[in-house]
């Protein structure tokens, strides 16, 4: 009981929960202290927020999603893997202790098979001498992994890239305090001549650059960097790191370079092989050829402080990726990867070869520019009169939120809803795109099968009409 039968009084215990419950309902407290990263990050991405906007209500089956950047699931090698993982714990003396802990630099077996695959396939034109002064680490959950270590092991300034961008990764390097400078792209990449004058109009504030992040099949537009355009870029880094007395990194982002399906394009060179000052990194990953859950990421770069401080990040962050993962994924490079490299792309380059021409028929005139196609998988169309943000009205017929029965249907039987990444995330707000950004929009011909690709188009046809009516 509360009090005491004979006093009257409180139980001493209930006085003093009593008196603690008086005092916090007048003491006014803070909230969880944040830092500025995490006051950042507290306010979602506007990818994150469509994207989770979205998938509530996403009806499997019914709506179209070619707005998520996964691999179409075919290419996936779901046998192999299931024989690679019977076949890594059946030979313990190779494969040791596959399902335990695993060093920070990653698998010396996926190491070596790294090393070889690129040897031996002269992928870029790598050979043994070009990895003898340069080493391989393998990121603890992907590439992504690797990219967001830069962010901690660089201070903060400014980043240069192309533009339209990488928007996911560089939307985290604001929350980490980087000023990014998206320079706008051409057919062969990011512009070699704009980015020169950008160096010369900084002045005294190149002090400030940290490093440079391109991608050489470029995410949203799969815009494919030629091998004279990555030289240039190599050069244009080096002589800046004499100017301003220390070596700037240039990162390659390498995620779909394996996926070059057009067979007209030249082999692409590794930039490794252009670097004299040891300034060149390259961030791979087998998620596109092989799976995205084994969640393999790799760096290649010079040995020294940088790499040592990335292999220490990932020792910090949780060793490195499954070691049984890392294990199978070594099995598969050893063992027909050659095969399964050529039936991923086969299988792009098919369904590239088809979206296009259904591209032209059903979006004809409407459409300005069509990037893609080449590479990777996806598309980046500009369209001529139409706006694609998400306050547009091509966007709100394809999300069914026009607010008319007509349009998104009865409520509780809405007609078939159509994702996309609109232009307005993936050019920088700061930059020269961003009125051309909210008429460009990327779609992916890879995770869903053909058939809803058409409908997918026929829909977008159906929203440029609906946008012109409206305007």
């Amino acid at each position: 009981m509360a009090t005491n039968s004979v006093t009257g009084r409180l139980n001493p215990l209930w006085e003093t929960y009593y008196r603690r419950a008086e005092f916090q309902r007048n003491m006014k407290i803070r909230d969880v202290l944040l830092s500025d990263y995490g006051k950042a990050s507290s306010i979602p991405s506007p990818v994150n927020q469509l994207m989770t906007d979205f998938a509530v209500g996403f009806r499997d089956g019914r709506d179209i999603n070619l707005g998520v950047g996964y691999v179409n699931e075919q290419t996936i090698p779901h046998q192999q893997i299931q024989h690679a993982c019977e076949a890594v714990l059946a030979h313990p003396k190779k494969y040791r202790a596959s399902l335990n802990y695993g060093g920070a630099q990653g698998s010396p077996n996926l190491i070596a098979s790294l090393r070889r695959f690129h040897i031996e396939n002269r992928i870029g034109g790598i050979t043994e001498q070009t990895l003898n002064n340069r080493d391989i680490v393998i990121g603890a959950n992907g590439a992504t992994s690797l990219l967001e270590s830069i962010t901690h092991l660089l201070p903060a300034g400014i980043v240069l890239t192309a533009d339209p961008m990488y928007y996911i990764y560089c939307n985290d390097l604001g929350r980490k305090g980087f000023s990014v400078i998206a320079i706008p792209e051409d057919d062969e990449g990011l512009n070699a001549e704009r980015l020169r004058m950008k160096l010369r109009t900084l002045g005294n504030e190149k002090e400030a650059i940290r490093f440079f992040y391109v991608v050489t099949v470029n995410n949203p537009t799969c815009t494919i960097l030629s091998n004279n355009r990555k030289r240039e870029l190599v050069d244009i880094v080096t002589r800046l790191s004499y100017e301003v007395g220390r070596k700037i990194p240039i990162f390659f982002d390498n995620a779909y370079r394996d996926l070059v399906h057009d067979t007209d394009v030249e082999p692409l060179a590794s930039a490794l092989c252009y670097d004299t000052l040891g300034i060149v990194y390259e961030i791979g990953t087998l998620s596109k050829i092989l799976a995205p859950g084994l969640r393999i990421g790799y760096l290649i770069g010079p040995k020294g402080r940088f790499l040592d401080s990335v292999i220490q990040r990932t020792s910090d962050i949780g060793f490195s990726a499954p070691l049984i993962n890392q294990e199978i994924a070594s099995y598969l490079l050893d063992h027909g990867i050659e095969a399964q490299i050529q039936k991923v792309n086969n299988g792009y380059h098919q369904k590239a070869k088809q979206v296009k021409p259904w591209i032209a028929e059903l979006l004809g005139d409407n459409v300005q520019e069509c990037r893609g196609g080449s590479a990777g998988f996806y598309y980046y169309l500009t369209l001529a009169n139409a706006t694609t943000d998400t306050t547009s009205d091509f966007f709100k017929f394809l999300t069914r939120t026009t607010g008319q029965e007509k349009v998104d249907g009865p409520p509780g039987s809405q007609h078939p809803k159509v994702v996309y990444i609109p232009g307005e995330h993936c050019v920088h707000p700061a930059g020269e795109m961003v009125g051309v950004g909210k008429r460009q929009f990327r779609i992916s011909y890879g995770f869903e099968e053909l058939p809803q690709i058409h409908e997918a188009l026929k829909q977008m046809k159906s929203a440029i009409a609906y946008n012109h009516e409206n305007s």
